[in-house]
Order: C-alpha cells, then structure tokens, then sequence
C-alpha cells in the first residue's frame, strides 16, 4: 500500500493540536513552538503533494478509498485535482504565518487569564487552546479540499464552525474603543453570529446530501459525476435544481455572498489579525472552492439554470461591499468589506461558465489568501501597537515606522489588483472570462476596480501620511518576527504577479474538466472578414 500522502496531510495538524492542547499550563513558549513546528511539517507535506501531482495526469490524483458506513455507502475517500492541490497549498503556506503573528495574541497578560483562580491552579491554558485551535482548523479545511465522498466533506464543512466559534468568542480583539466589557459582549455576538449563519446554511446542505443519496444511491463525487457523464444516471429537472439550491445556499453563506454576508465583517472585526485572516483567507475558501468542486460538477444543468441570478448577486457583493469599504471608519472591517467585494469576483469569474473566467476566479481564491494576509496581518501589527482600529485615530506612520507603512501599502496595492503584483493577474482573467460571455456584467464589475483603488488609497492616506499624530510618534517600526510573517507574503505577491505560469499550469486542466462537466465551450470571438 502507497503511503497515505494527503491522510497524513490533513492528519498531522489534528495530531499537533492534540499535542499542543495537553502541554503542562506553564509551558506556554513550549505550545507555541510546537504548533509552529507542526505547521511547518504540515507545509512540506503539503510542498510534497504539490510536487507529486502531475498537472497532465489523471483528473483526481493520491486518491484513497476505504469502507466507512458501508451501509449508507459512505467511504473515507480522499483525492486532490488542480484546483484541491492549490488550496492545500495556500492553507498550509498561510498557517505558520498565522502562527507567527498570534504569537502572544493569547499570553495570560493578553487576555486577562492572570486574574484567574483555575489559572494559578495549573487548569486554565488560554495559549495552549489558541494554537490547537488553529491547528485544528487547518486540518478540518485541508481534509475538506482533499475530500471525493460528498458525506466526508460535509462533516468536516461543519465541524471546522466550532474551532472557529471559540477563536472568535474566546480570543477576540482587545483593541475596542468602548472597553473591555462592551468588547466582550460583541466578541460573543459575533461568535454566535457567525456559527448561527453557517449552522443554518449547513443544515439545508444537510437535507441537500441526504437527498442526494436518495436519488444517486451513495455519496461518491466520481463515481455520480461518471454515471452522470455516460448516461446512466439523469435527475429529474426539478430535483436537481433543488438539491443544487441546498449545495449552494450553505458554500454562499461560508463564501460569503450577498445578501447572506452580513456574518464576516462582525466576525473579522472582533477577532484578531491573524484569526480574521484564518476566516477569510482559508475558512472562506471553502465556500468558493465547493460551487466548483460540487454545484458545478453534481448539477450541471441547475448550474446553468441559477446562473444569471447568481451573476446578479456577485454584482451587487462586488459594488456593494467596494461602497461599504470606502466608508468604514474601521480598519478591520474595512477589510471585511473588501473582502466580500473580492468574494463577488471570485463568483463571477466560477459562473462565467468560461475557462479564463473559471481559471482567474482559483487564481483569485490563492492570491486573495496571500495579499489579505499581508494586509491584514501588517494591520494587525499596527493596530497592536497603538491599540485602536479606528482609521482616524492614525497618521503620519511612514514617518516613524516606514517598513511598516511600506509593507502595508504593497498589501493595499494587491488588494487593489496593482499590475505586477498577483491579485492583477486572477482580477484580469476574471474580467475577460466574464465580458466573452456577458459584456454587460464585465463593464458593472470593472467599477469595483475602481472603488478598490478608493478604499485603499484613502485608507493608507489616512493612516500613513500627513503630520505625525502624537499617539503614534514613539510607535515601533516592524520587529524580527512581523518581517518574517510579511516577508515571504510580499515575495509571492511579486513573484505571482510575474510568473504566474507555475500556478496556471496547476490549475487549467482542472478547470477544463469542470468546464467539460457543464458541457460549455468558451464564446468565440466574433472577427470580422478582412476587405
């Protein structure tokens, strides 16, 4: 028996979080490096799926398949195409970032656990908990991108709410204008918020999946997209239309889409920087990645059927969300913002029913990962130090803390898709994907280009130029461990904005595969005869 490359891959964080959950209450230093070091090993497993996989190769690839519920027919079936392996990639490149920058986001001192009785008692392990936590997530997303039995997925869809639940709600952002009670209770709401949100799309997915089984007899991705594919299997029109509405209405809540958004920016704005980096450049993902993965290839025809109402709604999160960042007074939230604007495109470009479109949108889930981390984590680390979110509460940074400002505005620039940084390339293709079809939603979506260059440029205005405020003239410039997290990030954004040709080759035949499921063709361009 080959050895279990993607099992161990989404096995060894579940393993590291275990581990770091039982560290002795005292050796918190001992937790944080061992969560680390986990993630790191996690990467080169990770590094080696990459490597492995043969982009010409077959479809699904270091499958396995094992007997679960044989009953139910449902199997512990794992495999990875171009579009999974990516994604695998981008969550574990992004964890030990995350890990780096929360390294003392839940120190005792951090989150008032030195008053604690149970604490001093050797019971109470606030650090301990925050880095299985992560760990754990990791595991349950990248099993999530790795997983071909529709059953396997949905579980572990789920059961990534509750890690996330308590990252929110137990170590939340202690930078809040109105103190810490009222932080507090906001932190809960936002937890709550958000695990009622997700709870409730999944359990219409729920219903979704069992209905499936009805109809199709067992829960494996290949075999119902084959039997689909040479004809022996067929649903009937209206019951594929509604089991795609469940599929989609639970990845539209996670990915987030208008109007079923309203979750993120409370959740990204009471979590720290590196937990509101966690939900949307990983946790988010999986929302996106599934419309692919699921809706497009189990219900193809519900797929083309939903379409236009789902380019209307990509549309409204794109304008929407660019408007609501432009007026946010809040650092965090503006992010928020901006990101379901970048989810509207992600959208867009999946439903474009093009390969241009359906390949910039995966390139837009990998390079949105990448510069949102840089930003919100450079963000982070600002607002750490002068401990306010507010916009208004900065100015004149670059002149104390240039690295810092410097790095904060190449993670803006990416945001705003800046020619030779990545996100340019994934927007690009989207776009063009988008008017070969629907010329008319191509020329909408461009407004939200230039709505991003609004948001961005005024909020590094704002927070980086002009005199220097008295609140930030003593504020450090970035230390050791901040330019170990942003570096690397800014050297991809570059080099992905360049050569983006590594990453294309990964991704292109898994969308023609997709796009061969929805029996579409890309719109040939009308060229008139010469004279």
């Amino acid at each position: 028996m080959s050895f279990p490359l993607l099992t161990a891959t989404a096995a060894l964080p579940a393993l590291g979080a275990i581990a770091t959950a039982a560290v002795p209450a005292a050796q918190r230093v001992a937790a944080k490096w061992l969560a680390l070091l986990v993630s790191l090993a996690t990467l080169v497993l990770a590094i080696v799926v990459l490597v492995r996989f043969d982009p010409d190769g077959g479809r699904y690839q270091l499958t396995e398949s094992h007997a679960w519920i044989a009953d139910f027919g449902v199997r512990y079936e794992l495999g990875v195409d171009g579009i999974g392996v990516a994604l695998v990639a981008l969550t574990a490149l992004l964890i030990p970032f995350i890990i780096l920058a929360g390294w003392h986001d839940a120190d005792p001192h951090e989150t008032g656990a030195e008053s604690l009785g149970s604490f001093a008692a050797g019971r109470w392990r606030p650090t301990q908990g925050f880095f299985a936590l992560i760990l754990a997530v990791e595991a349950m997303v990248i099993i999530s991108f790795e997983a071909t039995d529709v059953f396997l997925f949905y579980i572990f869809f789920e059961a990534m709410l509750i890690p996330m639940y308590f990252l929110i709600g137990g170590f939340g952002d202690k930078a809040h204008e109105h103190g810490d009670e009222v932080a507090a209770t906001q932190r809960s709401y936002a937890a709550v918020k958000f695990l009622l949100y997700n709870l409730a799309g999944g359990l219409i997915m729920l219903a979704a999946v069992i209905g499936l089984y009805v109809v199709a007899g067992n829960f494996s991705l290949q075999e119902i997209a084959d039997a689909r594919a040479n004809g022996s299997f067929e649903m009937a029109t209206n019951t594929e239309r509604w089991l795609f509405l469940g599929f989609f209405f639970a990845f539209a809540v996670k990915a987030p889409l208008w109007p079923l958004h309203t979750w993120l920016p409370n959740a990204m704005g009471e979590a720290t920087a590196p937990v509101a980096v966690l939900i949307t450049a990983v946790v988010d993902k999986v929302g996106t990645f599934a419309m692919l993965r699921y809706c497009l290839q189990l219900f193809p025809e519900a797929s083309k059927w939903a379409t236009p109402v789902i380019l209307v709604l990509a549309l409204i999160s794109i304008i929407y969300g660019a408007l609501l960042a432009v007026g946010q007074r809040d650092i965090k939230r503006l992010v928020a913002y901006a990101s379901i604007s970048h989810f509207g495109f992600i959208i867009l470009g999946i439903f474009a029913m093009t390969s241009q479109g359906q390949s910039g949108a995966t390139l837009y889930m990998v390079n949105h990962g990448i510069s949102t981390a840089a930003l919100m984590l450079v963000a982070g680390f600002l607002i750490s130090r002068r401990g306010s979110r507010l916009i208004a509460d900065y100015g004149g940074v670059q002149k104390v803390a240039p690295v810092l400002a410097g790095t904060f505005l190449i993670g803006g620039l990416a945001t705003l898709s800046l020619p030779g940084l990545a996100p340019f390339v994934s927007e690009f293709l989207v776009l063009v994907g988008v008017f070969a079809r629907y010329p008319a939603v191509g020329i909408i979506a461009t407004f939200g280009i230039v709505l991003a260059a609004l948001y961005t440029l005024v909020l590094y205005q704002r927070t980086m130029t002009g005199p220097v405020k008295p609140q930030v003239a003593a504020l450090p410039d970035l230390r050791v461990r901040e330019l170990l997290v942003v570096t690397p990030l800014i050297a991809l954004l570059i080099f992905l904005g360049v050569y983006p040709k590594p990453l294309t080759d990964i991704v292109n035949p898994a969308v023609k595969q997709t796009m061969s499921d929805v029996h579409k063709t890309d719109p040939q361009p009308e060229v008139e005869a010469a004279k």
